[in-house]
């Protein structure tokens, strides 16, 4: 088994350790009312993304998402908020060390030895969600599940359909596809997005994301046989038929949206095995970008 199959397996029993450790952490995490900028990079910028859209949408307060790297220095927010496994991302460090004094900082991490620690404000650490493998899988799950609890919108639903995501098999002929197309609808566009990610790190697979309306405004001229079709949540209406017709797989997502992430994964997975690619040496990659001064 590779790392980064070991890894998602065990999110179940990560996701219900975050829920439970969220009160003890709430005093650091956005407040109701704060303007709140979430931050990152690669995955944890997905995950700012759907983040940011379930705390606006909850009724929380304004809440943006930016890569870290593209953070706005001319706006001024309560809280910036930055996700970051390996604690040691240049963008993501260099943003805290600006804001430092101006901004109040949380930055949520997976290891506890690092510059992160000294950079932010507040440190939420989530150690036992880190990862051995590049690809990211539980971290970014588990970081997600913390802020959904603090929140108050996770429940243990969550957890029994990630276990279901694991159990299931993957539809037929999924893993035969040469094309994957992503699609969520508000918080779930951050998932689609971190899905076609995935897939092209692990599988060096032709993978898009968008936001399921504009699917028809374009991208939809690409798909054909040999296309796979997911949607994260509920599809908007007669979206399924269209793809449907032009010779599409489409897979609609039944289970919670974070749990369809979990499959999405593992397709992933399945798909770099098929193709004879080792998930947990993706082409020029590494776990951290580091970048010289």
């Amino acid at each position: 088994m590779t790392h980064v199959e070991d890894e998602l397996t065990s999110q179940p029993e990560c996701w219900t350790r975050a829920a439970a450790e969220a009160p003890r952490h709430a005093e650091v995490l956005p407040a109701p009312g704060e303007r709140v900028a979430i931050v990152g990079c690669g995955t944890s910028y997905f995950m700012a993304q759907a983040a940011a859209a379930l705390r606006e949408s909850a009724g929380q307060g304004e809440t943006d998402a930016f890569a870290a790297s593209e953070f706005p220095r001319g706006r001024s927010y309560d809280r910036v908020l930055a996700l970051t496994r390996s604690g040691t991302t240049t963008e993501v460090l260099d943003l805290l060390h600006e804001l430092s004094g101006n901004t109040r900082t949380t930055a949520l991490t997976a290891d506890p030895h690092t510059p992160v620690m000294r950079a932010a404000d507040d440190v939420v650490v989530l150690d036992f969600a880190d990862e051995r493998s590049v690809v990211q899988t539980r971290f970014a799950t588990t970081a997600l599940t913390l802020l959904r609890a603090h929140l108050g919108l996770h429940t243990d639903a969550v957890v029994d359909d990630a276990r279901a995501a694991l159990s299931r098999p993957l539809p037929e002929r999924l893993v035969d596809c040469t094309q994957f197309t992503f699609l969520g609808r508000g918080w779930t566009v951050g998932l689609a997005n971190e899905a076609g990610l995935k897939m092209r790190e692990a599988a060096l697979a032709w993978t898009e994301s968008y936001p399921a309306m504009e699917y028809r405004h374009g991208p939809i001229s690409v798909t054909t046989h040999g296309t796979a079709t997911w949607m994260f949540g509920e599809a908007p209406e007669g979206l399924a038929e269209q793809v449907r017709e032009t010779g599409a797989l489409w897979i609609a997502g039944d289970l919670d949206p974070l749990a369809e992430l979990v499959r999405a994964q593992r397709l992933a997975v399945a798909v770099a095995a098929a193709r004879d690619l080792d998930p947990d040496r993706p082409r020029h990659l590494t776990r951290s970008v580091i970048l010289a001064p």
